[in-house]
């Protein structure tokens, strides 16, 4: 039986993360994340900034919608814990996404108490949006099966899958090395373009210009693992809904590579790199879905009050 109302909530919860990891990358390109100054969780000393300036508008705002992000998960986690038996898989993937959230949290603090925001050069920086990025993948996929199974996609079996599971745990990997590498990326590009910071004065800088070669090489690499993920899947759970997650991952794969040669032609405008990002989740999310999928221990449960037209209309259809 679906709980439907959770599993709505749990789509949307997902959705707004999106959107709060989006807004975090702006305050990141446009160098506003020292709007608050070294303080947190008070900005500048204060709870309310009087006379802010923009660059404090825009961290104070995502520091709130942050918030929200975190109390809108413990909200699912607790949700769950009252909707579901222990030990089922919605209870279990609602906690990981609340320990994920949670990191997400003592990350974005570290940066702020650290001082290592806006332009600041340095390579502790470096490693802490790497570690960032990863550990938003994370968050995001915890949310993504929440939802999924609450939808009634079933749970995964690893055994006697053939090599899709180790191809699937390969493709993920690339995915997090990917995202990573980006994160840096970015913030070579944010400390160069939008900081203006010569590489020829601070051989950091100079390094992580250096490096930007590195990441469309990677992207590649990652998109052949991605496309034999893709390729096992469908020969190891051949359905319908299987065919469709492997063309909308093979479409915003490309659509992504393309954006990416754009973002390096018009030298990483802001609004190419929000796009880019956006790509990136919703790339690591319908691969979640398509080996939450092709692994499925058992058919999909439907709502058994609900049309034959309404269950096809679920996120995750059946097979």
């Amino acid at each position: 039986m679906i709980n439907r109302r959770f599993a709505n909530f749990a789509w949307g919860v997902l959705a707004y993360n999106i959107l709060v990891i989006l807004w975090g990358a702006f305050v990141r390109a446009t160098g506003s994340g020292a709007g608050c100054g070294s303080h947190w969780p008070l900005c500048n000393g204060e709870l309310m900034p009087r006379a802010p300036r923009v660059e404090t508008l825009i961290e104070y705002s995502h520091r709130i919608t942050s918030g929200i992000a975190l109390f809108l998960v413990i909200g699912l986690m607790v949700w769950a814990i009252r909707a579901y038996p222990p030990g089922h898989r919605v209870r279990k993937a609602a906690i990981v996404a609340t320990i994920f959230m949670i990191i997400e949290a003592l990350v974005g603090a570290g940066l702020v108490l650290l001082e290592l925001v806006a332009y600041n050069e340095s390579i502790a920086r470096a490693y802490w949006m790497a570690a960032h990025l990863i550990n938003t993948f994370l968050l995001l996929g915890a949310l993504t099966l929440t939802a999924a199974w609450a939808t009634g996609q079933p749970g995964m079996r690893l055994r006697n899958q053939g090599a899709l599971p180790w191809l699937g745990g390969l493709a993920l990997l690339a995915m997090l090395i990917l995202g990573a590498s980006g994160g840096v990326t970015a913030l070579g590009d944010t400390l160069a373009l939008s900081g203006g910071i010569d590489p020829a004065d601070s051989p950091f800088v100079a390094e992580l210009v250096g490096m930007r070669i590195y990441h469309p090489l990677i992207a590649f690499v990652v998109g052949g693992t991605l496309a034999l993920a893709a390729f096992a899947a469908l020969r190891r759970h051949p359905t319908d809904a299987t065919r469709r997650y492997v063309y909308m991952l093979g479409g915003l794969y490309v659509a992504q590579l393309m954006l990416g040669a754009l973002n390096v032609a018009l030298k990483a405008p802001v609004w190419v790199q929000l796009v880019h990002l956006l790509l990136s989740n919703l790339i690591w999310i319908v691969l979640i879905l398509l080996l939450a999928n092709a692994l499925a221990d058992e058919e999909p449960v439907t709502d058994k009050h609900e049309s034959p037209a309404a269950a096809q209309a679920l996120p995750l259809p059946s097979r």
